[in-house]
């Protein structure tokens, strides 16, 4: 069961990742090169240098969960940032459906300004 949404912050490792690394040792990447804490109920996301395998890791007050999808045909987008780049959920959405992010238009929605 997918138990991700919006409300959760998410992060791509900007490098590719050798995709036999369990929870281990992707908690010591995210320790380690994004000197970030993989217990902090963030999403963390990888890809291997094809771009046709995405793993995901949620630490979820429980334990470890580990998402993992293979692309048969295709590959998946890798937005452009830094090494903790924040992506927002939508985005992820689009990476894992295998749409282009730069022929996705947004539209201007209303938001209401904070005084």
């Amino acid at each position: 069961m997918f138990t991700l949404s919006s409300s959760n912050r998410f992060f791509l490792y900007q490098e590719p990742t050798d995709m036999r690394k369990g929870f281990d040792s992707l908690s010591g990447l995210i320790r380690n090169k994004m000197k970030a804490d993989p217990l902090d109920g963030a999403v963390y996301i990888f890809m291997n240098k094809n771009r046709t395998l995405i793993k995901l890791l949620h630490w979820d007050k429980t334990g470890f969960t580990l998402y993992y999808k293979r692309l048969e045909r295709g590959v998946f987008e890798r937005p452009v940032g830094g090494q903790n780049s924040q992506i927002s959920w939508q985005k992820l959405m689009l990476i894992v459906s295998g749409i282009r992010l730069d022929s996705v238009r947004k539209k201007v929605r209303y938001k209401l300004v904070k005084k």
